[in-house]
C-alpha cells in the first residue's frame, strides 16, 4: 500500500473510533458507572474478584482508565481514587501512575496526528500561552502544569499535542509530574473504602487524607516558585559574569 494513502486512511479509521467510543459512552450512560456511589456499592464484588484474580482485576482496570484518559472522558478523578478503594496504596499508585501517563500520551498522540486542525480551533488560546510556557522553560512548564493544573488534565494532554516535545518526553515528566498527585488520591480512595457508617466519615485517616487534598494544591505551588526561582537566579548568574 502506498503511504500517501494509507496514512489518511488510518487517522479516518482512528477518529471514527474515538467518536465511536464518545458516542457509545454519552449513548449508553456510562458515565454511571464512574461514580462514587457506584465504587462504594460495587466495592465487595470487586474487592471478591481482586482476591481471586488479581492480575486481571488489575489488567481490566487499567485498560478501562487507559482509555478514558486518552479519549478525554471525564472521571478520571473518581477512577483514582477507586484505585485506592480497590487495591491499596502502592498498587494502586502503581497502576495509576502507567495506566494515568499512557493514556495521556495517547490523548497527545491523537491531538498532534489525528485531531490537530479541530484542537486548534476549538482551544486556540488556551494552546498559545502552553506554547509559550514550553519555549520559555521546555519540559520544566509541563512538569509544574502537572503539579499545579492550571488547565484540567485532558486540555493539557491536547495542547501538549501541538508542540514540538517529544512523546517520548512527555510520557517520563507526566509520570513524574502526576505521581504526587496520584499518590494523595490513592490514598484518599484507600481511606474511603474503609467508611463503613456515618461515624466512620470523622475517622482520622480520612481526615488527614483530605486535608492533604486541601493543601496539596498550594504546597506544590511554593515547590514550584521555588524552583523557577533557583533557575532565574542560575540563568543570571552568567549573564552578570558577562556584564562584568
Amino acid at each position: 500500500m502506498d503511504k500517501r494513502t494509507g496514512r489518511p486512511f488510518a487517522k479516518i479509521a482512528a477518529a471514527a473510533f474515538i467518536l465511536s467510543a464518545v458516542a457509545a459512552y454519552i449513548t449508553f450512560d456510562l458515565g454511571q458507572y464512574l461514580t462514587l456511589s457506584y465504587i462504594k456499592a460495587s466495592q465487595t464484588g470487586f474487592a471478591a474478584f481482586y482476591s481471586e484474580h488479581r492480575f486481571a482485576a488489575i489488567a481490566g482496570y487499567a485498560a478501562i482508565y487507559v482509555l478514558t484518559t486518552s479519549l478525554s472522558l471525564p472521571g478520571a478523578a473518581i477512577l483514582t481514587i477507586a484505585g485506592g478503594a480497590l487495591f491499596g496504596l502502592l498498587p494502586g499508585v502503581l497502576t495509576v501512575s502507567f495506566a494515568s501517563t499512557v493514556g495521556a500520551t495517547l490523548a497527545c498522540a491523537a491531538s498532534r496526528f489525528i485531531l490537530r486542525d479541530w484542537v486548534l480551533r476549538k482551544f486556540g488560546a488556551e494552546i498559545r500561552t502552553v506554547n509559550k510556557g514550553i519555549e520559555k522553560e521546555g519540559g520544566f512548564y509541563l512538569f509544574s502544569l502537572r503539579l499545579i493544573p492550571i488547565f484540567p488534565f485532558w486540555l493539557i494532554n491536547m495542547a501538549m499535542g501541538l508542540t514540538n516535545m517529544p512523546l517520548r518526553q512527555f510520557f517520563w515528566v507526566s509520570q513524574i509530574g502526576m505521581l504526587p498527585g496520584t499518590i494523595v488520591y490513592v490514598n484518599a480512595g484507600r481511606e474511603l473504602a474503609k467508611i463503613e457508617a456515618l461515624s466512620g466519615i470523622l475517622s482520622p485517616g480520612l481526615i488527614i487524607s483530605f486535608v492533604i487534598l486541601g493543601i496539596f494544591p498550594i504546597a506544590a505551588k511554593k515547590i514550584v516558585s521555588l524552583f523557577r526561582g533557583r533557575r532565574t537566579e542560575k540563568n543570571r548568574e552568567p549573564q552578570e559574569r558577562r556584564s562584568t
